[in-house]
């Protein structure tokens, strides 16, 4: 049986993505702290990445490292800057030459949408992205992990997956959806920038896995959007969140700012890897 080494395992996207290969490869899962699920499924390795760490505890030889540990502060610049850095870039520098060293034909690397920026236009790999000023620190830093496992193509497949908005059950709740639904249930007011808001492709939790999953058969390095099947702006969102907690959204326009839209393009996804499936009325439904 082949084996992957997973970080970000306790994570939204970790635990569906090990729920997917559990029986079909021997699961390599690196968390923090204990946990009975892992324990229990899989091999567990306690490791922190904001550390310095050792990688002595995990296999010698392994076939595909998933690497989707992120920042538990990624919020909190300046004052956990170093926390960010290190997870998302020193640490993936030092898994890509774990993963060198142990054979790893494929490194999966869970970047994010919002390395291309915003605008108006639906993002494509395709576009070369440029540095901006406006990606803040912690996007940065991910344009920045991607760029380095770059370096390691001649070694290995490098995968670097752009998740947009992923969402689903037992999600952090200072994330975007948990945020919204807490807020309408609490009638609180949804702040819009112009009269509906940003447009995204939210994308559910189990979306998301497969994407991951599918890219251990991938034989050469790529960059891929991982987005949700519809465009909505964030107006809509609410309305449909507000449906399924019997809520009316309350909302505060903002007539004089510009929409900050983030929505990427599944095409080289529904090519390569799969189709997104959940529409956002049927994942919110799962969530609440």
């Amino acid at each position: 049986m082949k084996k992957v080494l997973i970080t970000g395992s306790t994570g939204l996207i970790g635990y569906e993505v090990i729920s997917q290969l559990l029986g079909k490869w021997a699961v390599y899962a690196v968390s923090r702290r204990p946990n009975e699920y892992l324990s229990t499924h899989t091999e567990q390795i306690i490791c922190d990445l904001s550390q310095s760490f050792d990688t002595s505890p995990f296999p010698e030889r392994v076939d595909a490292v998933i690497h989707l540990a992120q920042s538990e502060h990624f919020r909190n610049f300046p004052e956990k800057v170093e926390d960010i850095f290190t997870v998302n870039t020193l640490a993936t520098l030092k898994l890509l030459e774990y993963a060198r060293k142990a054979g790893a034909k494929n490194f999966i690397l869970a970047s994010s949408g919002g390395v291309y920026g915003y605008g108006d236009e639906e993002f494509s790999e395709e576009k070369q992205l440029t540095i901006r000023d406006d990606l803040g620190f912690y996007l940065s830093s991910k344009l920045c992990s991607e760029l380095i496992a770059d370096n390691y193509s001649s070694f290995m497949n490098i995968v670097s997956l752009r998740f947009f908005f992923v969402y689903g059950p037992r999600q952090n709740e200072t994330m975007l959806i948990p945020r919204l639904i807490k807020n309408i249930k609490n009638g609180n007011a949804i702040t819009l920038q112009g009269s509906s808001g940003i447009m995204i492709n939210p994308t559910y939790v189990s979306d998301a896995a497969e994407a991951v999953v599918r890219s251990l058969d991938l034989t050469e390095s790529c960059k891929i959007n991982v987005g949700g099947p519809e465009v909505l702006r964030l107006r809509q969102i609410c309305d449909i969140i507000g449906d399924w907690v019997d809520r009316k959204p309350i909302f505060e326009v903002n007539e004089g700012v510009d929409a900050r839209n983030l929505f990427g393009s599944t095409r080289v996804m529904r090519a390569l890897l799969c189709e997104p499936k959940v529409r956002f009325k049927e994942g919110i439904r799962s969530f609440i």
